[in-house]
């Protein structure tokens, strides 16, 4: 069993790597099974198909981002009152607890949330929004309750728009770290980059029409 878990987890830990840095469409099981130093029959065995390792290799980070953010949301949701910039606040200590989960975790999830998104990964769309459509929701809502004044339409929207601002941000991470040291002389982490993507976010949702 304890051979059976180590060898899950390096093909986990291979595919994670290779998805971050190729993306998910063009990272193929064989190059997974090259890399892992595994056969086929390995990553079959385990997860079934390419499907279900990569929502394996996001549920990773997942199962511990989102209990945690469902906590600090219920905790804002006892106030009357709340601006944008704290609803957004309160994915800030979720997401850096990720680092926890593995090394650069939460840079890691952040570009392979947004690899999701523009590889046209419907099937891991799927799955995040019915697994934790109760923490979305929550979501949701206290945005909503952030800005009782804008219609449904609106919101929509602004949303749409906030989600493509994140997923292009996710998946040039990487890039926008290096433009930032190279143009500025300063070492962006997930913090930092969090830390300048909440203010944009919350002002763009919030804006009057």
């Amino acid at each position: 069993m304890a051979v059976r878990n180590k060898t899950k987890a390096k093909i986990m830990d291979v595919a994670e790597a290779l998805f971050a840095e190729h993306g998910f469409n063009d990272t193929s099981l064989r190059s997974i099974t090259t890399k892992a130093n595994v056969n086929l029959a390995s990553v079959n065995y385990h997860f079934g198909d390419k499907k279900t390792l990569v929502r394996a290799v996001l549920n990773r980070y997942l199962e511990a981002f989102m209990p945690e953010l469902e906590k600090t949301l219920t905790e804002l949701n006892t106030r009357d009152h709340y601006t944008m910039t704290e609803v957004f606040n309160t994915l800030v200590q979720p997401l850096l607890s990720l680092d926890k989960v593995r090394p650069n975790g939460a840079s890691r999830f952040m570009l392979l949330t947004g690899r999701g998104y523009t590889d046209v990964q419907g099937h891991l769309r799927w799955f995040i929004t019915t697994r934790y459509s109760t923490v979305l929701n929550l979501f949701t809502l206290s945005v909503q309750k952030a800005n009782p004044n804008l219609d449904p339409e609106t919101l929509f929207w602004r949303l749409h728009f906030t989600l493509g601002t994140c997923v292009f941000t996710m998946s040039s991470s990487k890039a926008l770290a290096e433009i930032a040291y190279n143009s500025y002389g300063k070492k962006v982490d997930s913090d930092v980059l969090i830390q300048q993507l909440i203010p944009f976010l919350a002002a763009g949702v919030a804006a009057q029409e």
